[in-house]
């Protein structure tokens, strides 16, 4: 009797096993949830940017275009070069720099357009020779004392280009 009853409860559960509907095994996708990066989370960071002056390249040197920014982040300055900016890779050397000048080609000289000690401050090294980059200011640089960013090549003194700076 005891196989019996061992038995039936085993047929039982089978039966009632086979009328569940299978488990999908597909993911879903995931619902909507409350996360830090959320925007409506109290805890979402807001990052205050404003674009302070822009500008466009002017060739120096080198053949150089594309768009620049200098905006400010939550109290840190950055200069922005957009997607199509574009140099030449001919400077082994290149810096990304702010000048005190709007138009270095007025106050240098071709083919190199050399520019002189004090009148810039350097920023970074150049990431790459197109596209959309970002260098953060350091703390200790009062970017409105500058009016223009370059692309410089240091080993040569030779400005590859620039771009005057204008309030937006």
């Amino acid at each position: 009797m005891k196989k019996f009853t061992a038995i039936a409860t085993m047929l039982i559960l089978a039966m009632g096993c086979a009328n569940v509907a299978p488990i999908n095994t597909q993911t879903e996708p995931p619902t909507a949830s409350l996360t830090a990066e959320s925007p409506t989370s109290p805890k979402a960071e807001k990052v205050a940017t404003a674009k302070i002056r822009s500008g466009s390249f002017i060739s120096g040197e080198h053949t150089t275009s594309g768009k620049t920014q200098v905006m400010q982040e939550n109290g840190t300055y950055f200069i922005e070069l957009d997607q199509n900016f574009s140099t030449s890779p001919n400077g082994p050397d290149l810096f990304v720099i702010l000048h005190k000048s709007p138009n270095i080609l007025q106050i240098s000289k071709p083919p190199d357009y050399a520019i002189a000690s004090g009148d810039y401050v350097v920023i970074a090294p150049l990431k790459s020779y197109n596209g959309t980059q970002r260098y953060e200011i350091p703390k200790n640089v009062q970017s409105e004392q500058f009016n223009s960013v370059a692309i410089w090549c240091r080993q040569y003194n030779a400005t590859f280009g620039f771009a005057p700076l204008s309030k937006i």
